[in-house]
């Protein structure tokens, strides 16, 4: 930076060790004499210099900074959106067959009512504490309006307290009936998909929320892709896509056409990422994109 005392300033308003996450990419990478990459003994990462990529600044390292709070605030929006959808539908669908739901293990494969070995509880009984807490903890109206009255919560009132995490999981052990129902409700078929994102999107949630870099992020979990979905034919999502930004953008955008077919959402992503900054080691196929072009509007009908 040209000015010592605004690369001070960031550093002391940023940290030291959240901007060296977005200046790590361009830092040069340790070789063998015969030009091969040194692999790390400790990750197996290909191991890097403390020597930078030439026409590296420290002040392209703050611009991503700000591209990936920028993207982190356009995956809050969509997630808000899918999360307040899918708690009305799942108040919905199961409410209608018993308004304490989910409190019956009616609704759950048996499979999540047993005690694995190693394991104190069931995946189920962990649950019901988990979303009791969040119940206890809410501060809602409607549900400070039940407690007070000591009565009983249906569906509709206690998912008003859940978390994505707590949704994802509940519809993950639902029984394949009601998760049909549900799936239909969001324009998909395949069960199997459904959870994989939700999954997905809950860590992507978590990492927002608490302002962790998600720019170039994998996970080892590859999204689950629905069969014969025309949408993702037409988009042809890789591996490395299905494991980067690049498939939960396409899987958020695949739910909000459905639920908002007048979203502007994927209009301010794809203008987004076009303003990548230029950072060397920054690059479009870090984000899972299928070319170095920006993003595939054609793809996306925009």
């Amino acid at each position: 930076m040209a000015d010592p005392l605004a690369t001070e300033r960031e550093l002391a308003r940023l940290g030291y060790y959240r901007l060296s996450g977005f200046w790590y990419p361009a830092r040069m990478f340790a070789r063998n004499a015969a030009g091969q990459k040194i692999p790390c003994p400790h990750t197996g990462k290909p191991l890097r210099l403390d020597q930078f990529q030439p026409e590296t600044t420290f002040e392209a390292a703050v611009e991503l900074y700000r591209f990936d709070k920028a993207l982190r605030l356009l995956m809050l929006d969509a997630i808000e959106t899918l999360e307040v959808h899918l708690k009305t539908v799942v108040a919905h669908e199961l409410g209608r067959n018993d308004q304490m739901a989910y409190t019956s293990t009616a609704f759950i494969e048996p499979k999540w009512l047993q005690v694995k070995p190693g394991f104190q509880n069931s995946k189920w009984v962990n649950w019901l504490s988990r979303q009791q807490n969040k119940l206890n903890d809410s501060d809602e109206d409607c549900i400070v309006a039940h407690r007070a009255k000591n009565q009983a919560m249906p569906i509709w009132v206690a998912v008003e307290a859940w978390d994505f995490g707590t949704l994802s999981i509940y519809y993950q052990m639902l029984r394949r009936k009601p998760q049909v129902w549900i799936a239909a409700r969001l324009g998909l078929s395949d069960v199997r998909a459904l959870i994989s994102w939700l999954r997905e999107l809950n860590t992507l949630r978590n990492r927002c929320a608490h302002h962790t870099r998600i720019w170039n992020q994998s996970s080892s979990n590859l999204i689950v892709l629905p069969n014969a979905d025309p949408f993702f034919q037409n988009i042809a999502l890789s591996d490395d896509a299905r494991s980067r930004l690049y498939g939960l953008i396409s899987v958020q955008w695949r739910l909000l056409k459905h639920i908002d077919p007048a979203s502007n959402w994927i209009e301010r992503i794809a203008s987004l990422i076009d303003s990548k900054p230029r950072l060397p080691g920054c690059s479009f196929s870090a984000m899972g994109f299928p070319s170095e072009q920006g993003f595939p509007r054609l793809s996306f009908g925009i």
